[in-house]
């Protein structure tokens, strides 16, 4: 598929730009290899560090409450009992790994296909490839303006790590700046608008294929 070429004025410049059909227009885009990307990327960036006491944990007295018959009350036996205020939490949670492993070509169908969505819905624009002299966040919002997408989530995807680019537009909250070879399935299902500079489109076209 081809699309048209802007540039930061947002006008179209009048070349397009050949888009590799095996990374934006698979013939069947996998919803449950996305599914599986995104469950892994959440699970593996989990902490797991969460952790309540048992009753071998609680620090209190182990003598018996009160005598075992002739009160009237049921049995008790210490204040570490699960059934009393202050006793240990019965099967709570405790610090685990939540990571889990999964194949490469899940993870590669899994971009590809939330990029031929994407595509699909018209959401990605191609911006000829742009530099700032310094960090330039007005700049940057002009960009966004012209483009007509200054009130809508945008993922800008450079070639490389640009750092002025970045920090123009770090402070912006709906907008996100990343590589190409940073880019995962949740950066762009969680765009309205995705942004690709030519330098980038020829990085994805090579390496999302494979």
């Amino acid at each position: 598929m081809e699309l048209s070429v802007f540039n930061i004025e947002g006008v179209n410049t009048g070349r397009t730009i050949q888009l590799n059909d095996e990374v934006f227009n698979l013939e069947a885009p996998n919803e449950h290899a996305i599914y599986m990307d995104v469950k892994h990327i959440h699970a593996n960036g989990r902490q797991g560090t969460h952790k309540t006491k048992g009753r071998a944990e609680v620090n209190a007295s182990t003598r018996k409450l009160y005598r075992q018959k002739g009160t009237g009350n049921a049995r008790a036996g210490s204040r570490k009992s699960p059934i009393r205020k202050s006793g240990g939490t019965i099967f709570g949670p405790s610090p685990r790994d939540y990571s889990f492993r999964l194949n490469k070509k899940i993870k590669s169908l899994a971009r590809r296909s939330a990029l031929t969505f994407k595509a699909r819905e018209e959401g990605i624009k191609v911006l000829e490839n742009f530099k700032f002299d310094a960090p330039k966040t007005k700049a940057f919002v002009s960009i966004l303006e012209k483009l007509e997408l200054s009130s809508r989530k945008v993922l800008l995807i450079t070639a490389d790590y640009d750092t002025n680019i970045f920090l123009s537009g770090r402070n912006l909250p709906k907008t996100q700046v990343l590589a190409a070879s940073e880019v995962n399935t949740i950066h762009i299902l969680g765009a309205d608008a995705v942004l690709v500079t030519e330098g980038a489109v020829n990085f994805i076209n090579e390496r999302f294929a494979n």
